[in-house]
């Protein structure tokens, strides 16, 4: 049974901004081996617009960027939007019952299923479907933007706690 993970770099007051927050060597190749295991990745629809960016590669690009978007085309997405009209290369638009399409993939796959923007995150928390938060803490802060937990905040139990390079440390909780 997979695992449904809501992990994102914020700021030391809580926010997300993945263009103000850029991640230095270290922490980009955590996240090059982290989408690289991925069983799959959920998206919101501003989240999956911004992640766009990989999908075709750039000419000035380095190898890390070549290799983070190789990465990231190759497991599949499911992206819930009701929005959208089509969604790019493996990728599934959901536009209903985004509870019980969960709970299916939960059920099909094994690994860790990553779940991307934290209005999305929330409404899952809300329901109970995400199984650990990964909070990787950077030193910014940014006094405004979408808080890392968009509602209220769910009773959770620390599990683990990671320096990654220089600048980062995760968190990872779990519901208590």
């Amino acid at each position: 049974m997979a695992k449904l993970i809501f992990g994102l770099s914020q700021s030391l007051d809580g926010y997300v901004d993945h263009l103000e927050m850029r991640p230095g060597p270290a922490l980009f190749r955590h996240f090059v081996e982290h989408v690289r295991g991925l069983a799959g990745s959920v998206y919101g629809r501003r989240t999956y617009e911004i992640m766009r960016y990989w999908d075709e590669d750039l000419p000035e690009w380095d190898a890390e960027e070549l290799d983070f978007a190789a990465a990231w085309r190759g497991q599949p997405k499911w992206v819930v939007s009701r929005s959208l009209n089509s969604v790019g290369p493996n990728a599934t638009l959901v536009r209903n019952d985004v509870g019980t399409m969960l709970r299916e993939l939960k059920a099909r796959f094994i690994g860790e299923i990553d779940v991307a923007g934290p209005d999305l995150a929330g409404s899952l928390t809300d329901i109970g479907l995400v199984d650990e938060y990964r909070l990787y803490f950077r030193p910014f802060v940014l006094g405004h933007g979408t808080p890392f937990f968009a509602g209220p905040r769910p009773p959770l139990r620390l599990v683990a706690s990671d320096p990654i390079g220089e600048d980062t440390i995760r968190l990872t909780y779990v519901p208590a």
